[in-house]
């Protein structure tokens, strides 16, 4: 029984370890929990070509409250899409 208790201590403290690595790559606990809850279980490969249209998505604005959808922006001028944070 004490071997139980040895495997499941290694067990979290590996938890523990991986979870810390991530948050000081991803920059924090809350987009941890964000990768593991949205992104993880959406992962797929995409079929999309150059010069296919981009598929309808509903976004956050700059300020974080607005939302949109994509196809509500496009127009006869492009739209920049830009992932990431460049500061």
């Amino acid at each position: 029984m004490n071997w139980w208790k040895w495997t499941l201590l290694a067990f979290v403290l590996l938890l523990g370890i991986a979870f810390g690595v991530l948050c000081k790559m991803m920059g924090g606990p809350r987009d941890v929990y964000g990768f593991l809850r949205f992104a993880l279980p959406n992962m797929h490969r995409g079929n999309l070509k150059v010069g296919d249209p981009a598929p309808d998505a509903e976004l956050y604005a700059l300020g974080g409250q607005a939302t949109f959808r994509i196809h509500d922006r496009l127009s006869s001028r492009p739209l920049v899409l830009i992932f990431g944070s460049y500061t």
